[in-house]
């Protein structure tokens, strides 16, 4: 089998690790990013809201807090520069009478993390929302959606110019770490073996799996992974919003929620169903819980134009009633290995914090 010598190799084709791999060519490295999948971003990456999050939800000074929020910037930014699909819609957080405390929870933690919210109360909230049943709200004007294929295909497009290359239908099958650097066995129709000074296991659902069989690596630092399937149902016609709605947040995720896409249809999800391995599919058993959940705030919605859409897997660090955990970013500082990145429970907001992890990896790397 033939051996490859590379500087840098990044696995995982997802947003973030398309990102990653981009922000260590720009840098200079020669940068390999390997996929097993046929495509890039086939994953996690399409699977999801195709938000950018305001910051608001997560503990100040956490992991997802800081990079959430510099990614926003960065995001925004870089969609204005490479002319990517995207629009700064706002979003409105609601509360029923029997949410208040929640909601108030939602607000002081935007307020430490810096983000400012406008609050709202019952007869505000019906100017904006006319259709919407709800005591009091809040408005984010910092978040937005994103087309997430148009942003993949401009990172890969800054790889591709930066020297950097796309190797896709290849998977990692084995990996192991010494004082010399780093070798991957990788299979697929070219099976190889690759020799290199830094890796980044960006994964997504298989990080942990792939840590896992990481000779050299320490298998007691290895979190255990658990998994949260979210289904979106998707809203045929005309609808009378403009803007995101969500409900205060729930265990697991932020509620079954309304977004939006580029071209304005409506869809809700994802809702929450823990799962003992990743699976996409989408029972129509689940609808009548979405018809019941967004009927408490828009009592308009027409049950027969909502159909199922699309799922998503959602790679969790704890399970459910756990509380908040953060995006584990483990470097040499955890667990002793020079040139390896790990990244585990990469989740939302990955896709808004994409460009910060990116920065993030690379002062970890360079």
């Amino acid at each position: 089998m033939e051996t490859l010598h590379i500087d840098t190799v990044v696995i995982g084709a997802g947003v973030v690790g398309l990102a990653i791999a981009r922000e260590l060519a720009l840098a200079g490295q020669e940068v390999v990013l390997l996929e097993q999948g046929r495509y890039f971003g086939e994953g996690i990456s399409s699977r999801n809201s195709e938000v950018i999050h305001a910051g608001i939800y997560y503990p100040a000074d956490s992991l997802k807090a800081r990079l959430c929020l510099q990614g926003r910037e960065r995001l925004y930014d870089y969609c204005r520069s490479r002319a990517i699909g995207y629009r700064q819609t706002g979003k409105w957080i609601i509360a029923g009478p029997d949410q208040l405390a929640e909601l108030e929870q939602v607000h002081r933690a935007a307020t430490a993390n810096g983000v400012d919210l406008e609050p709202a109360g019952a007869s505000q909230i019906t100017r904006s929302l006319p259709q919407v049943r709800a005591a009091a709200g809040l408005y984010s004007p910092r978040t937005g959606i994103i087309s997430s294929h148009e942003l993949m295909v401009s990172l890969l497009a800054d790889l591709e110019a930066a020297g950097g290359q796309l190797i896709c239908q290849a998977p990692v099958v084995a990996a192991a770490s010494d004082g010399r650097g780093h070798e991957l066995e990788v299979g697929g129709s070219s099976p190889c073996r690759i020799r290199c000074s830094r890796v980044v296991n960006s994964a997504g659902l298989d990080a942990i799996a792939l840590a896992r069989r990481w000779r050299g690596y320490d298998l007691l630092l290895c979190p255990e992974p658990w998994y949260a399937r979210g289904v979106y149902f998707a809203y045929s016609g005309q609808h009378p919003f403009t803007t995101l709605v969500y409900p205060v947040p729930e265990p697991g995720g932020l509620g079954v929620h309304l977004t939006l896409d580029l071209a304005g249809q409506a869809r809700f999800g994802p809702d929450v169903e823990w799962i003992s391995e990743p699976d996409y599919s989408v029972s129509l058993s689940r609808k009548q819980s979405f018809v019941t959940s967004v009927q408490r705030w828009w009592p308009g919605l027409q049950p027969d134009r909502l159909q199922p859409a699309y799922a998503g897997v959602r790679p969790k660090l704890a399970g459910p009633d756990s509380g908040f955990v953060d995006f584990r970013i483990d470097d040499v500082e955890h667990h002793g290995i020079e040139g390896l990145v790990h990244l585990f429970g990469i989740e939302s907001p990955g896709l808004t914090a994409s460009l910060a992890i990116a920065a993030y990896v690379r002062e970890r790397l360079v």
